[in-house]
């Protein structure tokens, strides 16, 4: 065959295939070429989206540090500790617990003998250790409670305490702690603010104002009781 027989046949045959297809087929064709263009791109748009999930699941971490970091804090507050003691000797207890973290510099910061309950004291310290160190060789003195004490489930006795004390001037008291303990003295002045009472000793020959707390001292007798006394004496 001639060159020139081959190209018509060329031609004849591109004429048959373009009869042959319809406008449905043009239109479908174009779809699958406009569908294969985004899939070609969805490669592009995967890597984006795996570094925005890293992304997140950093910040979550992130957020889980701190928490931990404000547990670590509340860790830090110091603890409340139950002693339990013989009932009705939570006062001689307290004294002699008072002594031991005075005498070994003990990280004991507070301890609270709550009015009207029997059997325990309560001390505030660093950790289970130092409290337990507080009360070793100490008389009635039987152990910790193996929980924390919420300050929230000792506060209304703290308040009950407060709202309980009636202490007033030229009150005869005896002092149930510190240096001048079982010393009787008199009521000199109140200071409601700072919760402290300077009294004078009553067996000083010198009378010499010493400045007490509150809870240190319990009312013997009313100055008013001795008077009508005194009358029948004289």
């Amino acid at each position: 065959m001639t060159e020139e027989e081959q190209k018509q046949k060329k031609e004849e045959e591109i004429e048959e295939v373009d009869e042959s297809l319809t406008d449905e087929d043009v239109v479908d064709i174009l779809k699958i070429k406009t569908e294969k263009i985004p899939e070609k791109e969805e490669p592009a748009q995967e890597k984006p989206e795996l570094e925005e999930e890293k992304i997140g699941e950093k910040s979550e971490e992130e957020k889980k540090g701190k928490i931990i970091i404000g547990k670590e804090k509340k860790e830090t507050m110091n603890p409340i500790f139950a002693l339990r003691t013989t009932a009705n000797r939570e006062e001689q207890v307290l004294d002699f617990v008072t002594s031991n973290v005075e005498k070994k510099g003990l990280d004991v910061y507070s301890i609270i003998s709550p009015h009207g309950l029997r059997g325990y004291i309560f001390l505030e310290a660093k950790d289970r250790q130092s409290a337990e160190e507080s009360f070793q060789g100490v008389p009635y003195a039987r152990g910790l409670l193996p929980n924390l004490v919420k300050y929230e489930e000792i506060e209304h006795m703290l308040e009950q305490v407060k709202r309980e004390i009636n202490i007033q001037k030229s009150d005869i008291v005896e002092i149930i702690s510190g240096p001048f303990k079982r010393e009787q003295a008199k009521v000199t002045r109140i200071d409601q603010q700072k919760e402290e009472v300077i009294v004078e000793l009553l067996e000083s020959a010198i009378p010499i104002p010493v400045t007490v707390k509150i809870d240190s001292v319990k009312v013997v007798r009313r100055e008013s009781e001795e008077e009508p006394e005194e009358e029948k004496e004289e």
